[in-house]
């Protein structure tokens, strides 16, 4: 029987400075939203579990779209920093697309009257 190396044995994952940040982000996030959950009682009037409903999903959009805006504003800042205008059209499209999504459920209100 032939014994393996000991550098087979065991794999090692090489990250990139980018990924370490964006998997910083992403285990961030998973923590938050598993962190602040709200128990949800149900009630008697069927409109009002989906008024509930409706309301703890846009509060998590809006957390969500917070989050991305304020990763928009430091890319922003840094392509600012580092005069990359790549970099700072990127920023200014990550900062756009965050304040839509926390401003979800008044774009929809303003749409649908």
């Amino acid at each position: 029987m032939k014994r393996l190396n000991s550098h087979s044995d065991t794999q090692s994952i090489h990250m990139s400075k980018r990924g370490k940040q964006l998997f910083g982000v992403f285990a961030a996030v998973i923590l938050v939203l598993s962190a602040f959950t709200i128990t949800a009682f149900a009630a008697d009037d069927p409109l009002s579990v989906v008024n509930n409903l409706s309301t703890f999903i846009f509060g998590l959009i809006r957390a969500i779209g917070l989050i991305i805006l304020g990763f928009g504003i430091v890319q922003v800042g840094l392509s600012l920093k580092s005069h990359d205008p790549s970099q700072r059209a990127n920023g200014l499209l990550t900062l756009a697309g965050g304040v839509v999504i926390t401003f979800a459920k008044e774009i929809l209100n303003l749409i649908t009257g």
